[in-house]
C-alpha cells in the first residue's frame, strides 16, 4: 500500500500538536483537578437567551438563517461591532472564531522567513497559526506590567511585518498593559512604521482596576483589532471579528473567501438576536463577578501554599495566573509528578517563540470550584517545595 504521507508538504511535515491540547487529554479524568484548560466556565453560558434566539429565528426567518451569507459577515452583527468600537462598518470582518483571524493574518502578511514580532511569552494559538507560514520570530521583552515599549528598537522592528500583542489580561500571563505603556507602544510603532495586531479576547473580563483605551482607539490606521464572542457568550458559536484599515480589510476578505466563504450565518444570527436585546452588559458583569471570586481564591491559596522563591502575576481580569518557579525547576518535568498527584497545569515553555523559560507555568482558575482550587494549589505547593 502506498504511503501517501510521504507527499505531505514541507509545512504539513512541520506541524506539531498543541501542548495544551495534549495536556487536556491527560486531565479528562474527573478525579484530576485541572488548571490546564483555557476554557470559559460553562456556568456562564447564556443558555436560555441562546435557546430563545434559536426559536425566534426558526419561527421568523428560517430560510435566511440557513442560507449562505456575505464573506464580510451579517450586516446587523457587523454594525453592532462597529457601533461598539466607534468605527465604520466597512472596516469590520466577522470571522470563524478569533483563531481564524490569526490564520488570515498569517496568510495576508507572512512569507517564509518574514520577521514577526511577538511578546515573550505570547499566546500559543497565535504561534501555531503564524508558524504554518514559516516566519522568523523576534521576541519583545516583557515584565510584570507586560510588553516593554522602550525595548522596541529600530533593529528589532526592522522589516517586521507586524507586532502581535495581547494588552488585556494576556494569555498566558494575565498581565495588562498600563495606560502609559499603551500610549508609548502606539507612538513607538507609528514612529517605526510598524503595524500592531491587537488581540483582545479577555478585555471585557475585568473585575478590578479601571477601563483602559484599546491600542486601536489610539491609532486606528496603525492597528488591526481582533475581538471574540467566545469568552462573553459561548465558544461553541465560533464567532470573532476583526477591525482593520480599508486596504488590509480588503485583503483579509479575499483570504477568508478562499478559506471558508463566510462565517456560519446561523451562529451569526443567533448571536445578534441575543446581542440586540441589550443583555450583554449585565451578563458580562455576572461573569466577572464569578471569575473575580475564583481568582481571589487562587491568589490566596498561592500565598499560603507556595514556598519562598515562587512568584506569580496579580491579574485584574481574564482567566489566567502566571507562575515563575525557582530556576532549577523544570515545569514540564513537574507536570508528570503533578498528574500523578491528580492535579494539572500548562508548562510555560511552549508560550515562547524563541527563548523558552522552563521554570514557568500557566494556571487557569475559571472552571475549577473554590474548594478544588484550594486543594489543587495545596498539592502543587507541596510538589514544588519538594524540589527546593
Amino acid at each position: 500500500m502506498a504511503k501517501y504521507g510521504t507527499h505531505f508538504s514541507r509545512r504539513a511535515q512541520a506541524l506539531t500538536s498543541s501542548v495544551i491540547r495534549e495536556v487536556l487529554k491527560l486531565t479528562e479524568r474527573p478525579e484530576i483537578i485541572s488548571f490546564a484548560g483555557g476554557l470559559p466556565s460553562a456556568q456562564t453560558f447564556p443558555v436560555q437567551a441562546l435557546q430563545s434566539a434559536c426559536e425566534r429565528l426558526f419561527a421568523e426567518a428560517p430560510a435566511a438563517s440557513l442560507q449562505y451569507a456575505p464573506t464580510e459577515g451579517l450586516q446587523p452583527l457587523r454594525q453592532w461591532v462597529a457601533d461598539k468600537h466607534g468605527v465604520d462598518v466597512s472596516n469590520v470582518l466577522i470571522t470563524t472564531g478569533s483563531q481564524q483571524a490569526l490564520d488570515l493574518l498569517a496568510k495576508v502578511f507572512i512569507d517564509p522567513g518574514s520577521k514577526v514580532l511577538v511578546e515573550a511569552p505570547t499566546y500559543l494559538g497565535a504561534l501555531q497559526a503564524f508558524s504554518l507560514s514559516e516566519p522568523s520570530y523576534a521576541e519583545v521583552p516583557t515584565d510584570e506590567s507586560g510588553l516593554q515599549p522602550g525595548l522596541l528598537t529600530e533593529a528589532l522592528a526592522a522589516e517586521a511585518r507586524f507586532l502581535y500583542t495581547i494588552p488585556n489580561f494576556q494569555n498566558p500571563t494575565g498581565r495588562r498593559l498600563t495606560l502609559e505603556r499603551r500610549q508609548a507602544l502606539v507612538a513607538r510603532a507609528e514612529e517605526l512604521g510598524l503595524l500592531l495586531i491587537e488581540d483582545n479576547p479577555y478585555g471585557e473580563l475585568r473585575y478590578s482596576g479601571q477601563a483602559l483605551p484599546s491600542l486601536h482607539s489610539l491609532n486606528p490606521s496603525g492597528v488591526v483589532y481582533m475581538g471574540s464572542f467566545s469568552k462573553v457568550l459561548a465558544p461553541g458559536l465560533r464567532l470573532g471579528y476583526m477591525i482593520a484599515p480599508a486596504d488590509i480589510h480588503a485583503k483579509l476578505v479575499q483570504a477568508k473567501q478562499a478559506s471558508d466563504l463566510h462565517t456560519p450565518s446561523f451562529t451569526q444570527r443567533v448571536a445578534y438576536e441575543v446581542l440586540k436585546t441589550g443583555m450583554l452588559d449585565s451578563h458580562i458583569a455576572a461573569v466577572c463577578d464569578l471569575y473575580g471570586k475564583h481568582c481571589s481564591v487562587m491568589l490566596d491559596a498561592l500565598s499560603r501554599h507556595m514556598p519562598a522563591g515562587v512568584s506569580w502575576s496579580q491579574p485584574e481580569g481574564g482567566m489566567f495566573i502566571w507562575v515563575e518557579l525557582p530556576e532549577n525547576i523544570d515545569a514540564m518535568a513537574l507536570l508528570e509528578e503533578a498528574v500523578a498527584n491528580k492535579v494539572a497545569f500548562v508548562p510555560g515553555a511552549p508560550f515562547y517563540a524563541k527563548n523558552p523559560r522552563h521554570n514557568t507555568m500557566r494556571l487557569a482558575f475559571v472552571t475549577v470550584s473554590p474548594d478544588r482550587i484550594e486543594e489543587g494549589i495545596a498539592r502543587l505547593g507541596k510538589l514544588v517545595a519538594g524540589h527546593i
